[in-house]
């Protein structure tokens, strides 16, 4: 199976044992305490998974920049974007060399992981916009990712963390949310050699579909691991349980059986475009993925990256630093001249109007209406799911 990044074997930050996991649950308790950002709490959900692998907690300020510039830790390890613990307000933390981390996306805001504190730090405005400038390409307040960055505050806590739970994402996805532990486990279990890793955070059209099919296909892949991610979105992104439902009926009925795994990671997502893409590809490969499916504008949002920026910033990425393989795709969409879905590159001459297309507003318009989108567009049993969500967010206004 393909190696971890950055090490030999897999370490995640978890707690397994359980007489250590209760010793550490009880300590904590009596622990100075900080609450965690949402991103923050995502951060060490995906350290104690393994997905960070091979980091042992937060980055210090430094590092932190370094990422942003170079996309290189001050060690020299390879890693696309900042890890990082940012807070507003440390004065209950000062001074004390190990904490408690509270969860604030979970009642009670139970103890997410215990920290050693290595260094607190507090960031200059200029920090702050050189890190949002070089991760996410601009210091635009509106887009959400500098947003959710920015609101956090200028602190940064830095230090190794033992992780003591999931969060809310085992709770509540407990037939999705996978640990990168748990998947590389069931790869080896299913004997899959070759396999492909697709990433989304909505539902799955049949575009998504046989794209998948494709990548399959050319790659003679084994087997392919559908990966969502279940942390917070923005405003108007579908929830997690319905794309979760909608994809699963689709693996049902549209794959072939054992040859498909729904999964997801519990992750809020930055909507950095490029940089995200070397992020995703790097715990794709900490999962056991061989391969990563990059689609246009991948965790873009708005028109803040080119199409293709996502491909093309692996062009960055040293000779060495990643295992895992891109596999780059197109825009897909049904071509009425070729009655298929199809890469519309592969598609030569072709006009808008040869392909079956549909901006998300209109789709939305359609099935809050009842109305299922053309059936080459979207599978009638997920748009059946889909109407059935956004009539009942019609219905509650």
């Amino acid at each position: 199976m393909i190696k971890p990044h950055g090490s030999d074997s897999l370490n995640p930050l978890f707690v397994y044992d359980s007489e250590k996991h209760h010793a550490l649950s009880n300590e904590a308790e009596n622990l100075p305490a900080m609450m965690l950002t949402s991103a923050s709490a995502a951060n060490a959900v995906m350290l104690g998974a393994g997905y960070f692998n091979p980091l042992t907690g937060y980055m210090g300020l430094a590092d932190a920049i370094s990422v942003a510039e170079t996309m290189k830790t001050t060690d020299g390890l390879f890693w696309p974007t900042p890890v990082m613990n940012v807070t507003n307000d440390v004065e209950a933390i000062k001074g004390h060399p190990r904490i408690a981390l509270r969860d604030p996306n979970v009642e009670g805001h139970p103890i997410l992981a215990v920290m050693d504190v290595e260094n607190i730090e507090e960031m200059t405005d200029a920090e702050v916009n050189l890190i949002a400038e070089n991760v996410y390409r601009t210091t635009d307040g509106e887009h959400p990712g500098v947003a959710a960055f920015t609101a956090q505050g200028r602190f940064v806590v830095s230090g190794s963390i033992q992780v003591l739970n999931f969060s809310y994402f085992q709770q509540d996805f407990p037939d999705t949310f996978r640990t990168a532990v748990e998947i590389r486990n069931e790869i080896a279990e299913h004997g899959w050699k070759k396999v492909v890793a697709f990433q989304t955070r909505n539902p799955m059209h049949r575009a998504h579909e046989e794209l998948c099919h494709m990548a399959m296909k050319d790659l003679d892949a084994d087997g392919l691991v559908i990966h969502m991610l279940l942390g917070k979105l923005k405003k108007g992104d579908i929830p997690a349980p319905v794309r979760d439902a909608a994809i699963r009926k689709m693996v049902e009925v549209y794959f072939p059986p054992n040859s498909a795994m729904v999964t997801g990671y519990g992750f809020d997502m930055l909507y950095a475009g490029p940089r995200e893409a070397v992020l995703h590809a790097v715990f794709r490969q900490n999962m056991g993925a061989t391969h990563f499916i990059i689609g246009r504008d991948h965790a873009g949002v708005g028109d803040y990256y080119g199409a293709f920026d996502a491909q093309t910033i692996f062009d960055d990425v040293p000779e060495g630093a990643l295992e895992i393989e891109m596999y780059n795709a197109d825009h897909t969409a049904y071509s009425k001249k070729l009655n298929k879905v199809v890469m519309m590159r592969d598609v030569p001459d072709h006009t808008k109007e040869d392909f079956v297309l549909l901006s998300g507003t209109k789709v939305r318009a359609m099935l809050a209406d009842g109305i299922a989108p053309p059936a080459e567009f979207s599978r009638p049993e997920v748009a059946q799911i889909l109407m059935d969500y956004y009539q009942a967010e019609v219905a509650g206004k």
